[in-house]
């Protein structure tokens, strides 16, 4: 069953008194045996000490206000300052109420009649509306009423639904849900119903607009007499969107006969459609780069979307005035390199005696060089004057600490043995063509040059001019082996003495480089080696 509360203007029950508030109509529907809420109006607010007075018109006129909290639980009623709660309608409480605030100035009438269970009016002034997207989450709300402190919530019911959430609501969970709220006054429970219907619409998707591609920029350069193509594409959701091309106002033609024209494209994805309006320029022309083109997508669900884009000539570097530069570089870097090229030498002495470009080294070496002479031309090789001078010049004008066999080697040790030790302890050996014969076999030679390879120590061999040699056959083969294996720097007599001549450049080049000895200080000086 259920009943009805009405606020009609029912002028037979009013006086007419100066200043009297005009009447709303007002319905509100509710169930038997449920909580009815009246509030008096905020038309009617309560000012200074006036109190609001609720008065029941049933079977007798009762003020409902000065009742004694037990008289208002009798009569299932409660009544707080503006508001009257029906604990539980029935129909002893048919007929009308009436709220009023200080001498009656403001007066409001209430009626409470029965309705139909199923009344298509209660129905319908009593739904709440719903809206969820398909494919979205969507939460129910059971909607509340405002109700006295003294009133306590007491949870909700929902009836068709298990739950007032939806995780992914589809077009199937549309309908019309109930939901109970069940509210606790002095250990008593009483409820009140509402009823929701949700409405299911389409998935909500993004704005959709237009973009170029690839770029999405609105300056395009061309080439004039090029073929060119612009992309605009739009990712819409309905079959009537379009996407065009507009140049001076009106739209253009999908004729691929005219020099300029647009085609288009629909690929259709699930709920998405791209559309492609592609621009095409046959031949670009100077009249092409001073018109605006305009890509507009037209859409039912969308404002217009649209981007504008003109066509500039591109700029080409000026070749002419690159190539002189282009030149100008070539020509310094071929002659950075002849330079270096050519005074390599002089360049790494430089470095070496002026700036001290120097990186030490720890090898465990005893030696810089291990002289050691090996049999010439009589004529063609140095004398044994010669050979002093050299080693004398390196130890003592440059500082070379040497390994000298007839000086170095204990007297009684093995020949062979005697030299793979000082090239052991040696960072470079030299052999110096002399005119006596040193006595050095084929076997011995090849051992050195065995030695060397392995341990990767840096041989410098010296020559002379002379192009013939007084040794032959297989000790010939093994000093070939000897020049081979490492660099050479040419002895050429007298000339080769002064300490400017391309002999010492070449050779100070090769043996490993040594600092000035310091003034400030009498320690030993460590090897060192260019950088």
């Amino acid at each position: 069953m259920v009943v009805k509360v009405l606020l009609v203007p029912l002028l037979f029950l009013f006086t007419s008194k100066p200043g009297a508030c005009h009447l709303t109509l007002k319905e509100q529907y509710v169930r038997r045996g449920e909580m009815v809420l009246l509030q008096c109006p905020s038309t009617c607010n309560q000012k200074g000490d006036a109190k609001v007075i609720w008065s029941s018109y049933t079977a007798q006129k009762m003020d409902l206000t000065n009742m004694s909290s037990a008289e208002q639980k009798q009569m299932g009623v409660l009544v707080h300052q503006n508001s009257l709660v029906i604990l539980s309608a029935s129909v002893d409480h048919q007929g009308n109420y009436s709220c009023s605030v200080g001498n009656a100035s403001c007066q409001f009438r209430f009626m409470l009649t029965e309705n139909t269970p199923k009344s298509k009016e209660y129905e319908e002034r009593n739904m709440h509306n719903k809206s969820c997207h398909t494919q979205e989450s969507c939460k129910l709300n059971c909607p509340d009423v405002t109700i006295p402190p003294n009133i306590t919530r007491n949870g909700i019911t929902w009836h068709k639904a298990k739950d007032d959430y939806f995780q992914t609501v589809e077009e199937k969970d549309k309908g019309v849900y109930t939901c109970t709220r069940s509210y606790l006054y002095l250990g008593q429970i009483y409820n009140k119903t509402f009823t929701v219907k949700l409405q299911i619409k389409p998935k909500k998707f993004e704005k959709a607009a237009v973009i170029i591609s690839p770029k999405d920029n609105k300056v395009f350069p061309v080439d004039l007499g090029s073929k060119v193509e612009i992309k605009c594409e739009a990712v819409t959701y309905s079959d009537f969107d379009g996407v065009f091309w507009i140049s001076g106002g009106s739209v253009m033609f999908k004729n691929p006969s005219l020099p300029v024209y647009y085609k288009t494209t629909r690929e259709k994805n699930a709920e998405k459609i791209k559309l492609t309006a592609s621009l095409v320029f046959k031949k670009v022309s100077e009249e092409d780069l001073s018109k605006n083109y305009t890509c507009k997508l037209e859409s039912d669900s969308n404002p217009p979307s649209f981007v504008t884009i003109t066509l500039v000539q591109k700029t080409h570097p000026s070749y002419i005035s690159l190539c002189p530069s282009i030149v100008a570089i070539v020509v310094v870097m071929l002659v950075t390199v002849i330079i270096y090229v050519k005074l390599k030498i002089d360049i790494t002495l430089f470095l070496r005696d002026t700036l001290g470009c120097y990186r030490r080294t720890s090898d465990g070496k005893s030696y810089d060089a291990f002289v050691m002479c090996y049999k010439s031309n009589t004529d063609a090789g140095l004398n044994a004057d010669d050979r002093k001078w050299l080693e004398s010049v390196l130890e003592e004008k440059f500082g070379y600490s040497l390994c000298l066999y007839d000086r170095d080697v204990l007297p009684g040790k093995a020949t062979a043995e005697a030299v793979l030790d000082c090239i052991e302890q040696s960072r470079t050996v030299v052999l110096v063509p002399t005119s006596p014969d040193p006595d050095l076999g084929s076997g011995l030679l090849s051992a050195i040059h065995a030695a060397l390879v392995e341990r990767q120590t840096r041989l410098i061999f010296i020559k002379t001019e002379a192009t013939q040699d007084s040794t032959s056959g297989s000790l010939a083969e093994a000093l070939q082996f000897l020049s081979e294996a490492g660099v050479c720097v040419t002895w050429k007599g007298l000339s080769s003495r002064s300490s400017s001549s391309s002999f010492w450049k070449q050779l100070r080049y090769y043996l490993p480089a040594m600092p000035k000895p310091s003034p400030q200080t009498n320690q030993d000086v460590d090897s060192w080696q260019m950088v």
